[in-house]
């Protein structure tokens, strides 16, 4: 079948729908989920109870009829051999329950093909750009770009996992205002360990990594004036190195400056007129954003003749487009929110769809310590790191941690539980859970798939475990679309548990030949599930522990 499972199920519920002369009634997509108990089927639907509103009649009795029509349907459909019961359940629910064959014949899938067998031509090499934590560099990376960091890079691996074409990159704001008083703050530090008192501004930058790059500067003799390039370049070295420690390598690190060098921001502008999109009032230059959905007009030009922060940025995300990525993904902190619809405004002034832009805001993470959150200060320096984060926990705790929760969810980080190595840990879980398969694979050869009788596992953990196993390519097209890689690491624990509760009710080895070579066979196709998932957040897969 070259449709998966869920797609001709949805598109067997259709058919039965225009049998019955119901689809026009249907207002919203038709959708099959997996049961929140698998003793009601294998897949179900709700599309009864979301009728019975219109047709003024009890979800169970719209579903009945369903059912007749479903039934139909099925001799004429390549689910004709696949399907073994479908019921009306529930307050009205149509719940579909498979021939155990199907799960064997996808169980040898994986098996047989690896990796392989998981993925899903979903892209067809559609090129996307994912720019994603861009800090300034005015200072070590904080947690809040740690997440932002975790979240674009295992989203970039789980769309090339699914054929798009994935490039990383970091925009890098390397001029302005914020790189002046990086150099102001060097600046007055450097004088300050010369032995003069200094009464240090608020706005500057306070902390002490501040004296390190002072010192640094005095060393090499650095003349005031290219003491914020300096200091930029400085802490990006040290940004680029978190990274690596972490993890994430981008593709490209876009400067800022290089692009006002460019001259694309007065070739966009220039566009922008040419368009009838820019206009001059109060002698300032502005964008005409209303004309696509923004609340007011922006200010790109000021009366003064400095540029606001949106100007480079049209420029930037045009750029963007004329380097052929089909779909830009941004990824902002949630200060950026109201930033949105100027952007997506841009974008299409430019002929560009809206939808060709998402922008992702990643919510703040708070990271706990005994039990109580540490207070944090970006300008005063007074924060925890990625690099304290690192060094206290591991990269493969950080980065699962950082996804535990929904992006657009706050995230409360236990530096404690992340250290555990117990079932606490949802990290350690899923490890251990990797590791105990391979210790009982290490001394044993699987059979391949002609010498196999996988009908066998019969026992309902067996089939529990396939079943857990099969909504893996389900959980990453749900990461697909809503640009979230978080269900992933649910997903792994879900099917850790799975795992732990076979395995401490059936033996493995030690069964008649053809049992333990099905369980093996069981086991190593976990493993494949496992390593892939563990893969795709960029977290190690131990083989012991």
């Amino acid at each position: 079948m070259q449709k998966n499972i869920q797609e001709e199920l949805t598109a067997l519920v259709k058919r039965a729908l225009l049998a019955g002369e119901l689809a026009k009634l249907v207002q919203e997509e038709i959708v099959l989920d997996f049961p929140t108990d698998n003793r009601f089927g294998d897949f179900t639907t709700n599309i009864a109870l979301r009728l019975s509103k219109t047709l003024k009649n009890s979800p169970r009795h719209i579903a009945g009829i369903l059912v007749e029509l479903i039934q139909k349907e099925i001799p004429k459909s390549e689910l004709k051999d696949l399907i073994s019961q479908v019921k009306v359940e529930g307050a009205g629910f149509i719940n579909f329950y498979l021939d155990a064959n199907y799960f064997y014949n996808q169980l040898a899938k994986i098996i047989t093909q690896g990796e392989d067998a998981l993925k899903q031509d979903l892209g067809k090499g559609k090129k996307v750009l994912i720019e994603f934590v861009s800090a300034n560099p005015t200072g070590s990376l904080s947690v809040a770009h740690a997440r932002q960091a975790a979240v674009g890079d295992c989203l970039a691996n789980i769309l090339r996992f699914l054929n798009f074409s994935v490039q990383r990159e970091y925009y890098l704001n390397d001029e302005g205002n914020q790189i002046n008083i990086l150099g102001k703050s060097v600046q007055l530090r450097r004088e300050e360990l010369a032995g003069k008192i200094i009464e240090f501004p608020e706005n500057y930058y306070q902390g002490d990594y501040i004296y390190d790059i002072a010192r640094e500067a005095e060393k090499k003799k650095i003349s005031d004036a290219g003491l914020g390039d300096f200091a930029a370049d400085y802490i990006l070295k040290i940004i680029k190195k978190e990274l690596i420690d972490f993890k994430v390598n981008f593709d490209i690190w876009f400067s800022q400056k290089e692009l006002a060098k460019s001259g694309k921001v007065e070739q966009a502008f220039s566009q922008l007129k040419e368009k009838g999109f820019l206009f001059e009032q109060d002698g300032a230059l502005w964008f005409k954003s209303t004309v696509f959905g923004d609340d007011k007009d922006r200010v790109i030009i000021k009366s003064d003749g400095s540029q606001t922060y949106l100007a480079p940025d049209i420029a930037y995300h045009q750029d963007k487009f004329r380097r052929g990525f089909d779909w830009l993904i941004n990824l902002w902190g949630p200060d950026h929110h109201g930033y949105i619809n100027r952007i997506k405004a841009s974008i299409q002034a430019f002929g560009h769809s809206p939808d060709s832009l998402s922008v992702i805001i990643v919510q703040l993470a708070t990271i706990f310590r005994n039990g109580q959150p540490v207070q944090m200060s970006t300008r005063r320096g007074q924060y925890i790191t990625l690099r304290e984060v690192l060094d206290e926990v591991g990269s493969d705790a950080s980065r699962f941690f950082f996804l535990m929760r929904r992006t657009s969810s706050h995230l409360d980080f236990d530096l404690e539980v992340a250290k555990k190595q117990s079932s606490e840990n949802p990290v350690y879980y899923v490890q251990y859970a990797h590791a105990r398969i391979c210790s009982i694979l290490r001394s044993v050869t699987v059979l391949d798939r002609g010498e196999l009788d996988l009908s066998v596992l019969k026992e309902k953990e067996e089939l529990d475990l396939i079943k857990k196993m099969l909504e893996f390519k389900a959980i990453l097209n749900i990461c697909l679309i809503t640009c979230d890689p978080y269900m992933v690491t649910v997903y792994l624990q879900e099917l850790s548990e799975t795992f732990h509760k076979f395995y401490d009710q059936h033996r493995v080895l030690g069964q008649a030949e053809e049992l333990t070579n099905a369980r093996l066979a069981l086991i190593r196709g976990v493993k494949i599930v496992l390593s892939c998932g563990l893969g795709l957040l960029g977290v190690n897969q131990p083989e012991s522990m």
